[in-house]
């Protein structure tokens, strides 16, 4: 974005918060984007599936309704890319730091782990959907499964069908999110989010500082 005095704007950041279900991450989004903020950026925050008015219906879909793993893997990216096209790469653009609930890893980690989508399909969706754009910086949550179960059968409210899944599956999941993780430890960083939200947040707030200033 050119600004009056003819200087570009410089590009935001993309930030994406992932994890299993019961990992805390949400519990944490709220106090994340006031920390970048603290930095002086402006932060758009949003979630995965969902960020627009059709990805919200898709949302609302994918969470309720039993579907084909295909079916439900292409809406992911059909909701993704509204998402990109409306809210992520133009707030970006104009220089705005954006961090996202969830974005293309929880689908290799749900749809490839946890359902067992072939990797081939995914990274051609990928490729297809996002043409190589990918998040400045990842923080994936890690926890075990029994931990993360519990603390998912404490919360009020009725589960969701993907919080309803058996251990297996979460540890399916769990296992793919590592997997990416290691093959991509620069961008994704792993969180033990095992501790106390305190200590949870002091972890964040070192990789936070070093990614804002």
């Amino acid at each position: 974005m050119t600004t009056g005095m003819g200087k570009t704007e410089p590009r935001g950041k993309f930030i994406t918060l992932e994890g299993i279900d019961g990992a805390g991450k949400s519990t944490h989004l709220s106090w994340l984007a006031d920390r970048v903020r603290a930095y002086g950026h402006k932060v758009v925050v949003t979630r995965e599936p969902g960020g627009t008015p059709l990805g919200e219906k898709l949302r609302e879909l994918l969470l309720t309704q039993s579907m084909q793993i295909e079916t439900e893997t292409m809406l992911m990216f059909a909701a993704r890319l509204e998402h990109m096209a409306q809210v992520i790469l133009p707030a970006l653009a104009a220089g705005r730091w954006v961090i996202s609930d969830r974005f293309t890893d929880a689908t290799f980690a749900y749809q490839g782990g946890g359902r067992g989508l072939a990797r081939d399909k995914l990274e051609l969706l990928e490729q297809w959907v996002q043409e190589g754009f990918q998040p400045d910086l990842t923080l994936y949550f890690d926890l075990p499964i029994e931990v993360a179960r519990q603390r998912l059968a404490a919360t009020d409210g009725a589960l969701d069908r993907f919080e309803r899944e058996n251990a297996g599956f979460f540890g399916r999941v769990r296992a793919a999110y590592l997997d990416r993780a290691g093959n991509d430890p620069v961008r994704m960083q792993v969180i033990d989010a095992s501790p106390s939200p305190a200590e949870v947040k002091a972890s964040l707030d070192i990789i936070i500082k070093r990614i804002c200033i």
